[in-house]
């Protein structure tokens, strides 16, 4: 693994985290997208990493269906796990300094975001397939 790569793992771990301890929301809704794009895993591929980083024992039979498919990159999730908790801790910090309101502007437009990245990457992708 590249310097660049395991630099670009770090941060997202480190967002994810941050927007987690921040606005309550799973690491998946960064992690999976941040992979994707940033990255170019499969969706897959994406989701299996992100159960890993996020899995505890109820998630454990999920994430061990999506390897027995080759759909885990346990170096990635390693280092994105172990930089999502300096993030969790840094961006919980953070949000409590902040107005709720504040904090529903940055998860709304976050979401909002994310849900137009995935729109359209499922509508390239139709049009790819189609003859």
């Amino acid at each position: 693994m590249s310097l660049q790569t395991i630099l670009l793992l770090t941060l997202i771990g480190l967002a994810a985290g941050m927007l987690s301890g921040m606005v309550g929301i799973g690491g998946g809704v960064v992690i999976v997208p941040a992979l994707v794009f940033l990255l170019g895993l499969s969706q897959h591929q994406a989701q299996g990493t992100s159960l890993f980083i996020l899995s505890l024992p109820v998630l454990l039979l999920a994430v061990m269906n999506y390897w027995r498919s080759g759909n885990v990159n346990w170096r990635f999730g390693l280092v994105i796990a172990s930089t999502f908790v300096i993030g969790a801790f840094l961006g919980s910090k953070l949000t409590l300094r902040l107005p709720e309101a504040w904090v529903k502007l940055i998860f709304g437009l976050l979401m909002a975001y994310v849900s137009f990245q995935l729109i359209l990457a499922g509508y390239t992708g139709i049009q790819k397939d189609e003859p």
